[in-house]
């Protein structure tokens, strides 16, 4: 089964004035498309590996995979983490919202050290919100295909690529992940911690 990338919850612009049209469309369209392209190529080679049984290439191989791999699956996560300026809540409710007020002791400090926490992510990565060990966690990712917490499920990510927010922000991190919150789809995050907790 090929992947494709995931269907847009939004059109280009509808994240403005907080994530520009042009950025939307080229992280979605370009980038997170070379992921889906990375990762189809190199599972065809190792189907054709398997095939031939000639693993000669297959550490090459299996990067290509975790690299493209986690690329695909945490952009597809980003965007479904998005919502419409218009439609966002601000904040999350019910279950989520009181297990944050209980790891952070506030959504306002859950915020900051997010903010924080993925603002200070040397070069490239992502800040993430995961369930794990019972309970909330706030992780930072560098390189994406081999920094995790196993058994952490993601539940909320940031995307600090520059490709995600440098035509509008330029080296401004920080500017963009507090503009990022405003378009945060906490209904997404609150049914996947729902998902997390029963352990589907």
């Amino acid at each position: 089964v090929k992947h494709t990338l995931p269907k847009l919850g939004f059109s280009y612009d509808q994240l403005e004035p907080h994530i520009d049209a042009t950025t939307v469309e080229l992280h979605y369209s370009k980038h997170h498309q070379s992921y889906v392209d990375g990762l189809n190529k190199a599972e065809d080679s190792l189907a054709k590996a398997r095939e031939t049984g000639d693993f000669s290439n297959v550490k090459h191989l299996k990067r290509e995979v975790a690299f493209h791999g986690s690329g695909h699956i945490l952009h597809s996560l980003y965007w479904a983490n998005m919502i419409a300026s218009k439609s966002a809540k601000g904040k999350p409710s019910g279950k989520l919202f009181e297990a944050i007020e209980k790891k952070f002791g506030s959504f306002e400090t859950f915020q900051k050290e997010f903010k924080a926490a993925t603002a200070a992510v040397e070069g490239s990565g992502w800040g993430l919100l995961v369930f794990v060990h019972g309970g909330l966690e706030i992780l930072t990712i560098e390189k994406h295909q081999n920094l995790t917490v196993m058994g952490a499920v993601p539940l909320l990510t940031c995307d600090v690529w520059e490709h995600a927010y440098y035509l509008k922000y330029q080296n401004k991190r920080p500017a963009y992940i507090e503009g990022w919150f405003n378009v945060v789809n906490w209904d997404d995050v609150q049914a996947r911690y729902e998902k997390a907790v029963a352990g589907n």
